[in-house]
């Protein structure tokens, strides 16, 4: 991100406030487990540990920082205290997006998201309906969209997110037609990752040489007003100027996240590389975060090229993509191992292979 000719780092917070939920999507990367969750208290001593962390880093550097946090769960309106929650970040002065499944959002809560203000509202959804009620319950389809609608009403910019399979992808075309007759600004697109509940799709994810002709064809779409985004690591592997299969148009794009660009915050107060990569690297409570970034065994093997596995070793590609670190993990669980730093399953690259 730029700002006024000053390229600025965009550094994100991706902070579950608990992870009870009102519904059980057949392929959530969560545990079914409920930790203890923070109190206010706790979560204001927490942001504040972090925004004095960039601060500090912004000095040190020189570097200036586009801040964020992306608040969820579980699903984040089950906590009854999360306006004042969101009201303790955005007094640090972090842009707050918020990822919701959509069913709790009404008049009033739509009314308190912009007056905070949020800077966008994530909501999912699967499919169209039949497809989208068989992943998430039955009647969580009219539920998103209705509190869509009372989002949208509200000036709140929102972005439909899809998690794709071989359950869902052949609807995607349909996606793009629903969030252009809905009117939301952003339409996001993520793969399925094979852990938690989600485990039990394994046999569903989609194949590499599918993810890429699926890609191609999402990132050929143009529809006025609408924005395809995505944070998957692979479509970026689209983006060569030699690759004369990729159309790569405007879409925000980018590498995996996990050590280099974001934290996760758990509802205890843990800290993880990823919240879909389950590894415990801190405490927000207990432990230095700044000390936890610079240090942690885990983060630092995510920096070096040299500690990856596979294709991801060699690939030329690496800086801007890494693969998906919490795909590669729990598809190396399924195989009888523990390993981050194995190679993507789903990369559609041969090794060796020079973009």
């Amino acid at each position: 991100m730029k700002s006024e000719g000053i390229e600025t780092f965009d550094f994100f917070i991706q902070m579950h406030l608990t992870e009870r939920c009102n519904l059980a999507c057949s392929h959530c990367y969560q545990e079914d487990l409920a930790p203890p969750e923070m109190s206010l208290k706790e979560i204001a001593a927490a942001v504040g540990k972090i925004s004095r962390t960039i601060r500090a880093w912004s000095e040190t550097y020189d570097v200036p920082f586009s801040p964020s946090f992306n608040v969820t769960g579980g699903e984040p309106l089950l906590r009854g205290d999360l306006e004042q929650i969101l009201r303790v970040i955005a007094d640090r002065g972090f842009a707050i997006f918020l990822l919701t499944n959509g069913m709790l959002v009404d008049e009033r809560v739509s009314r308190m998201l912009a007056t905070i203000p949020v800077k966008g509202v994530q909501v999912s959804l699967e499919g169209p309906e039949k497809v989208h009620d068989m992943i998430r319950g039955t009647g969580s389809f009219a539920s998103a969209v209705r509190g869509t609608r009372y989002l949208l009403d509200a000036g709140i910019t929102v972005t439909f997110n899809i998690t794709l399979s071989d359950v869902n992808a052949a609807y995607f075309p349909e996606i793009i037609s629903l969030a252009a007759d809905t009117g939301v600004q952003r339409l996001g697109f993520s793969r399925l990752v094979p852990y938690g509940r989600g485990f039990s799709l394994i046999d569903r994810m989609l194949k590499p040489e599918k993810i890429r002709s699926l890609y191609e064809q999402i990132l050929s779409y143009e529809t006025p007003g609408l924005q395809i985004a995505t944070g998957d690591p692979l479509a970026s592997q689209l983006r060569s100027d030699g690759d004369d299969l990729s159309r790569t148009g405007s879409f925000p794009l980018g590498g995996c996240a996990a050590g280099i660009s974001g934290v996760t915050v758990l509802p205890d107060g843990t800290l993880t590389p990823c919240r879909r990569l389950g590894i415990p690297i801190g405490n927000i409570l207990k432990d230095s975060f700044r000390q936890v970034w610079a240090n942690s065994d885990i983060l630092n093997a995510l920096r070096d090229k040299k500690a990856y596995k596979g294709k991801c070793s060699v690939c030329t590609r690496w800086a801007q993509c890494r693969g998906c670190r919490a795909i590669a993990y729990a598809y190396s669980l399924s195989q009888g191992r523990h390993d981050y730093l194995e190679e993507d399953p789903q990369c559609f690259i041969e090794a060796g292979y020079r973009l």
